[in-house]
């Protein structure tokens, strides 16, 4: 039987990728005095030489130290508001910091923002809060081009940190150890007569063991598997190719799509928004008859070209399993995962989980949020795998690093 994988962002973690939302954010802080004079930065900072020469003498990791070292340098000269992230010499009138962008405010404010998709799910937050305003037809449109323009800022920052922290540093083609990628490839295999960790019951109905079993018959007849496995990545980083070389080197049919682009690709912009046109709110949006408030939904992005249609085309051609690999399944993505889940075609999904070092895991929460993309809700009970038969996500593959230049 074919395999669609998703993959997402624990992904390219479980590859010691530092691709988090976290790990994003406190770099900015961390290298802000070495960067601010970057385009991207600009547009978000105004810093004053004085801070700049002040932080390049501190040891700043995080927002939080960044917010403990201001409030400590405070004085009767200084003032400090992290509410709005602005500082300046009272005496000189000079201005240390300020921020001009109030979306990066509002989600440097925020303790609940782990995630990318936490992200994606403030912005339709505020989106909606503009919608729903009392405010005239002129003072909305205003709202949502700042809006738009603040959160496009921040995705500029993060295709400029992908590009230089991710593209720059890693051989994203190249793993350390090929034992331990090989262990992973496993996995992307589809189900077939060949694979090692395959199991009927991850099936709930009698038709599809049925058809599970003539399909192994008809593999071991021709002596080669027939199933395909067709990757979608959710990530900007595009090393997903490589799980499709070694694949095909094992004679297996395979395709990888970067549903949401790749930051080095040229004229195929990143994906970056929110999907959720199932949303009881998106009607009042669409219904505004206004374009802007609909610029950074998914749907409308994934227009750039073919890869949506690609995916529509593989779940339509034959059966398949859903494996979730590092795919938080959220709201931002829930018109394509409901396209996917629903589908009729759809037999079963499986989640590779992610298991902390303490013992615990994510599977319930990924189930929980998987749930949210169903209209059909015993639908779902068929096709989830139950954790007896779902195991962790292995978190042990790592790329070379590129060597650096003296």
């Amino acid at each position: 039987m074919n395999k669609l994988i998703l993959v997402g962002n624990g992904f390219d973690l479980a590859h010691g990728l530092p691709t988090s939302y976290r790990d994003f954010i406190d770099d900015i802080w961390k290298n802000l005095a070495t960067n601010h004079s970057s385009p991207e930065l600009r547009k978000v900072f105004e810093l004053g030489d004085d801070l700049v020469r002040f932080l390049l003498k501190k040891n700043v990791e995080n927002f939080n130290d960044f917010n403990t070292l201001m409030n400590n340098s405070v004085s009767g000269d200084i003032s400090y508001r992290q509410d709005i992230l602005f500082a300046e010499n009272k005496f000189l009138r000079r201005v240390l910091l300020k921020v001009k962008n109030d979306f990066f405010i509002l989600i440097n404010s925020k303790n609940s923002i782990e995630n990318w998709v936490d992200i994606e799910n403030e912005y339709y937050s505020e989106l909606k809060k503009i919608v729903k305003s009392n405010n005239v037809t002129r003072i909305k449109k205003e709202n949502v081009l700042k809006l738009n323009r603040e959160f496009n800022d921040i995705k500029n920052l993060l295709i400029r940190y992908l590009k230089i922290k991710i593209q720059n540093v890693y051989k994203l083609l190249e793993v350390e150890d090929l034992k331990t990628f090989k262990n992973l490839l496993e996995l992307f295999k589809p189900n077939s007569y060949f694979a090692n960790d395959f199991e009927t019951e991850e099936f709930s109905l009698k038709g599809d063991k049925i058809y599970i079993e003539k399909f192994k018959e008809e593999e071991k007849t021709k002596g080669a598997p027939i199933g395909q496995t067709y990757i979608v990545n959710f990530n900007f980083t595009d090393y997903t190719f490589l799980y499709q070389l070694e694949l095909e080197a094992f004679k297996i049919i395979a395709s990888t799509n970067s549903i949401h682009g790749e930051v080095k690709a040229e004229g195929f912009q990143p994906v970056f928004g929110f999907g959720d046109e199932m949303d009881e709110d998106y009607k009042l949006i669409e219904n505004l008859d206004d374009n802007e408030y609909l610029r950074f939904f998914k749907s409308f992005q994934y227009f750039q070209n073919n890869c949506y249609n690609g995916v529509l085309e593989f779940i339509e051609e034959s059966k398949f399993q859903v494996c979730i690999m590092g795919h938080s399944c959220g709201l931002s993505d829930r018109v394509m995962l409901n396209t996917i889940f629903e589908n009729k075609n759809c037999r079963s999904i499986k989640v590779f989980y992610h298991q902390k070092e303490d013992g615990t895991d994510n599977y319930t929460d990924l189930v929980k949020n998987m749930s949210r993309h169903f209209k059909d809700k015993p639908l779902m009970r068929r096709k989830i795998v139950n954790k007896e038969y779902s195991s962790p996500l292995p978190q042990n593959v790592r790329f070379k690093k590129i060597e650096k230049k003296e």
